[in-house]
């Protein structure tokens, strides 16, 4: 069965943590992936939970009816700093207890570490995981990583090949549509080898940043090392969504029992309602449950 999930990003100024299951089940959603947030834990800091308000947040989603399916923490995993690996290390430990605590054994995130230090963050991030993967078998959890967009590794498959350098069934990749020309445009051909290692699929748009001559989205001044994307809803970006679930379909992802698709738009905030509730029907009807 899919679980789709909402990335309650667009609330953390309006919204605390203990509300979020009732605003996503107001929203129409069952399904509902902690992200960052003031009253949660904040991008590379230490979580801001304690087992108190996680025993509040659990009844507020049984009373709710809604599942808690993940935890997201962005952590530097790559470094490429010593300090940077150990307080990833250090974060990501107590993320984990966490998420075995709340009963939503999956923390997906991303490899973070610097493009330009490339082979020192590789090395970052296999030493980095040396340290968790027991934590990961310990807790009975799994950790998958999306190559961010100006993470040390940005091509997916390459990325891939990273995570299956580990040689651990507990660790797989998050696929973030919205990062997908990043990835290399390769879902048709990159989606297959994961297998059941595709831990997650984010469902956002994105503008093809490689067309019209590389000026879909222009920076100035020209040259400029940055990496541009955005979450859009879909079907405002070139994302093309029948063949991106097509290949799900056909990978069997959309027929596992464990199978999550977390909606995650970041560019609307002032009309969050309306993009999520129109995000869960067309993410149902991609999917073949409306």
């Amino acid at each position: 069965m899919v679980r789709i999930a909402l990335d309650p990003t667009p609330y953390n100024d309006s919204v605390h943590l203990l509300d979020f299951p009732d605003l996503v089940a107001k929203l129409g959603y069952e399904y509902l992936q902690l992200t960052p947030s003031p009253d949660f834990g904040r991008h590379f800091h230490y979580p801001k939970v304690d087992s108190d308000l996680i025993a509040q947040l659990k009844k507020r989603a049984k009373d709710a009816g809604v599942t808690i399916t993940s935890v997201l923490p962005v952590q530097r995993f790559g470094g490429p700093e010593p300090h940077q690996v150990d307080a990833a290390v250090f974060n990501t430990t107590r993320y984990i207890e966490i998420a075995a605590e709340l009963e939503a054994p999956v923390v997906n995130t991303e490899f973070s570490g610097r493009p330009e230090r490339e082979e020192e963050s590789e090395y970052a991030f296999y030493r980095a995981m040396e340290r968790l993967i027991p934590v990961l078998e310990r807790e009975g959890v799994a950790l998958n990583f999306d190559p961010h967009p100006d993470d040390f590794v940005e091509d997916g498959l390459e990325a891939w090949r990273i995570i299956r350098g580990l040689n651990c069934d507990r660790v797989g990749f998050v696929y973030v549509a919205a990062h997908t020309f990043h990835y290399g445009d390769r879902a048709t051909s990159l989606i297959p080898q994961l297998g059941d290692r595709l831990g997650a699929v984010y469902a956002a748009d994105t503008f093809d940043h490689t067309r019209s001559h590389a000026l879909r989205y222009i920076t100035n001044p020209p040259g400029n090392a940055v990496r541009v994307h955005q979450h859009l809803a879909i079907g405002d970006g070139d994302v093309d969504w029948q063949e991106f679930f097509s290949v799900l379909r056909q990978s069997g992802y959309l027929d596992r029992d464990d199978a999550l698709i977390v909606s995650n738009v970041f560019a609307e905030d002032e009309r969050a309602d309306e993009i999520s509730r129109f995000q869960l029907e067309k993410l149902r009807e991609l999917v073949g449950l409306a």
